[in-house]
């Protein structure tokens, strides 16, 4: 016959008897008249099928049954405090664990500062990051494998995700040490009209692709793609044996290579957008916790990444 199940403040009441062992000691520290303490050990009994105390005048003691179930009520206690002490504390976004994907080179602006306040403020969330670039991110949120984007140039089309502008860096040109141009301080992209390009492929980020090839477009020229690389530290890299040049995102100059020239282009208005993205139907509160971190008001209405 399967037992049934004990009410926990029947429990409690049994705990608080069984430490006092005196029935007006144990009502008032439950705040409780005694009447209601008596009958709530009566039915804990009547459950249990067994006296759970022996009463004397004068006299409470705990029975065999008793001092048995005092042990496993004790730790049912303090299991259920400690699991509503998760629960408030994963239900308010002090807890729990987000999931983050990042653009490499945002390890090089954004990320530390981000994380670091982010730690400091809710010390009690786990942050699971991963590295990727912008297309599988996009992806990642719309399977739900992770909860929040770190991007560049998130897409114009986007319904089902929101996105919010956490900063905007220019281009500069990334040129070998050797370039004759890495004598000047200042390059306009005309002048790299020539000169071999490594780039990230589209599908690694569709939009900053293209417009890198908008603005080398807009100076008078198609340029000549001989490699593509995933990321930026392997296209500098790339870069330094001499294989090319690339445009870049001025964060990339903290990539230190000796054989690496990271001059300012002309004309110097083209600016990459660096987003925070999340899905728009996303409740969670670390998901609020996060975009609060980088100065989001998710009750608001994201602002769509076009405008």
């Amino acid at each position: 016959m399967e037992r049934p199940e004990l009410p926990l403040p029947q429990l409690h009441a049994f705990v608080v008897l069984a430490e006092e062992l005196h029935f007006g000691h144990a009502a008032a520290r439950l705040g409780i008249a005694q009447p209601p303490l008596s009958q709530q050990i009566r039915r804990l009994e009547d459950k249990v099928g067994h006296e759970l105390f022996t009463r004397a005048p004068g006299q409470v003691a705990l029975t065999p049954a008793g001092s048995e179930l005092l042990p496993a009520a004790r730790r049912a206690l303090t299991d259920l405090a400690a699991g509503l002490a998760a629960a408030r504390a994963v239900g308010s976004g002090r807890a729990g664990r987000l999931r983050i994907g990042f653009a490499a080179s945002l390890a090089l602006t954004v990320l530390p500062g981000l994380l670091r306040t982010f730690r400091d403020r809710f010390p009690g969330v786990h942050l699971d990051i991963h590295e990727m670039t912008t297309a599988p991110q996009l992806a990642a949120l719309h399977d739900r494998t992770i909860d929040i984007g770190l991007l560049r140039e998130p897409p114009t089309d986007e319904t089902e995700l929101g996105f919010s502008t956490v900063l905007r860096e220019p281009f500069v040109a990334v040129l070998p040490s050797t370039h004759p141009l890495a004598t000047q301080r200042t390059v306009r992209l005309a002048q790299l009209a020539d000169s071999p390009f490594v780039l990230l492929p589209r599908t690694a980020g569709p939009t900053l692709h293209d417009q890198i090839i908008g603005l080398c477009t807009v100076a008078g020229f198609a340029p000549r793609i001989i490699q593509h690389a995933v990321e930026w530290q392997t296209v500098c890299a790339l870069v330094e044996t001499g294989l090319g040049v690339s445009l870049a995102p001025a964060s990339i100059r903290r990539i230190r290579l000796k054989g690496v020239a990271f001059r300012r282009i002309e004309p110097g208005t083209a600016r990459t957008r660096v987003a925070v993205a999340w899905r728009k139907n996303d409740r969670s509160p670390l998901v609020a916790r996060l975009l609060a971190t980088v100065g989001q008001d998710p009750s608001a209405s994201p602002r769509r990444s076009g405008r």
